[in-house]
């Protein structure tokens, strides 16, 4: 399975090899823009575009509220795989108990 995760892209670091610093959840990194940047515009005009990033890729562009949907749903499965580890961790106890 693969899991694209919403960023905005915030600077083209590198306009000739098409990189860009792109924020993905607070954390900043360069990535590749090649596949979003539409012919005929510069890949400035990529800066404040909301992309899916996968493998430092931007695969295609998503607006701000799907981006935040997203980001949503996989911050409540990263709550929901705490809790199912917690359950996991509380089971293997219970199972180790005299």
């Amino acid at each position: 399975m693969c899991l694209g995760i919403p960023g905005q892209i915030v600077e083209v670091t590198d306009a000739a090899n098409d990189l860009a610093l792109v924020n993905v959840g607070g954390v900043r990194r360069v990535i590749n823009i090649a596949f979003v940047i539409e012919e005929g515009r510069p890949a400035s005009a990529c800066i404040g575009e909301w992309v899916l990033v996968h493998v430092g890729f931007a695969m295609s562009r998503l607006d701000e509220q799907e981006a935040a949907r997203t980001l949503a749903l996989l911050r409540e499965l990263g709550v929901a795989q705490g809790e199912m580890e917690d359950m996991a961790e509380l089971r293997e106890e219970l199972r180790s108990a005299p």
